[in-house]
């Protein structure tokens, strides 16, 4: 969502979706500011905008949810459902029968009706249904069972950058082969973006490299949408250069972190950006610089393969 749709970076936020503002209108103190950790959706924003990247991860801004990030959260949802199922039970018609349920928590729980009307509830649900459907035209589901379903894993590069995030699925074949694997809901990039869609990919096989010790052999990224996929092989060129980037990167936050200078950048991008009240290049004004949190200290041991950080998704 984002990277994984709708799931939000404890590390990055604390779970919490306020704002760290010195002056809560309720009086309510601003919770507490969390040393920052660099997922892929928030490497993707400062990439795209290091404003973006500032108002996300040190502002806290909330944004809105919308209604093709709740779609991806409840169509996650179903699939971890469905392989939580014994092998022989995952069926198309079995996971049909999870998607009510999952609508009805998404509605019960997540506040559903505040993104999606209530008038509206019938055909998001045959559209997460026909997404989940769709899975049965890429794979089978029946024929393996996966080592694990949205996994979140803690690590660092060898020089220190703090990485962490959720891994939709991880197959491990008999012969130890091991598949990453993210579900994408929304429509696949055009060619010339594929490499750009990879990069959280390879984001991925690198923390799965630096705990468990073992280059994943292909990372899929599914485009339930219309049933397509993009895979890649990775090798060690490829990890070694990722890491390199994310090092860079991070260096790059950390400077603009401590010097409180974050400047827009433009695109065509811009369009779909919930900030603009906020950004000097739409005539707005960035709230007071909070200053720095400072960088999560990643434990030595997680740095090292075959240890490390890795546990289910908290809800």
């Amino acid at each position: 969502m984002s990277t994984l749709p709708g799931v939000t970076d404890p590390l990055e936020i604390g779970g919490s979706g306020t704002p760290a503002s010195p002056a809560d209108p309720e009086g309510v103190p601003p919770p507490e500011r969390r040393p920052l950790a660099l997922s892929a959706s928030r490497a993707a924003d400062f990439r795209q905008c290091p404003l973006l990247y500032r108002l996300k991860a040190i502002d806290r801004i909330p944004e809105p949810k919308t209604r093709a990030q709740v779609l991806g959260t409840v169509v996650h949802s179903v699939l971890e459902d469905l392989y939580a199922l014994e092998q022989s039970e995952r069926a198309p018609e079995r996971a049909a029968e999870l998607v009510p349920a999952a609508v009805e928590h998404f509605y019960a729980v997540g506040g559903g009706a505040e993104v999606v009307p209530l008038s509206d509830r019938a055909e998001f649900q045959t559209e997460v249904a026909a997404l989940v459907s769709a899975l049965y035209g890429v794979e089978d589901p029946r024929r393996f069972s996966p080592a694990a379903c949205e996994q979140y894993l803690v690590t660092s590069t060898a020089s220190g950058t703090p990485l962490h995030g959720y891994l939709d699925r991880v197959d491990v074949a008999p012969t130890g082969e091991v598949r990453v694997v993210d579900y994408k809901t929304g429509r696949p990039p055009r060619p010339r973006y594929q490499d750009q869609a990879m990069f959280q990919m390879r984001f991925y096989a690198l923390m799965y490299q630096r705990i468990h010790g073992v280059m994943p052999a292909q990372l899929k990224l599914i485009y339930l949408r219309n049933g397509s996929w993009l895979t890649l092989s990775p090798d060690l060129a490829t990890l070694v250069e990722t890491e390199s980037q994310l090092d860079s990167l991070w260096a790059e936050i950390e400077r603009a972190g401590e010097t409180g200078i974050f400047p827009p950048r433009t695109s065509r991008l811009c369009d779909w950006c919930n900030h603009q009240a906020l950004c000097p290049a739409f005539g707005g004004t960035p709230p007071e610089y909070p200053g720095w949190p400072g960088r999560r200290v990643i434990p030595l041991d997680s740095r090292t393969p075959g240890t490390g950080h890795a546990g289910p998704r908290s809800t």
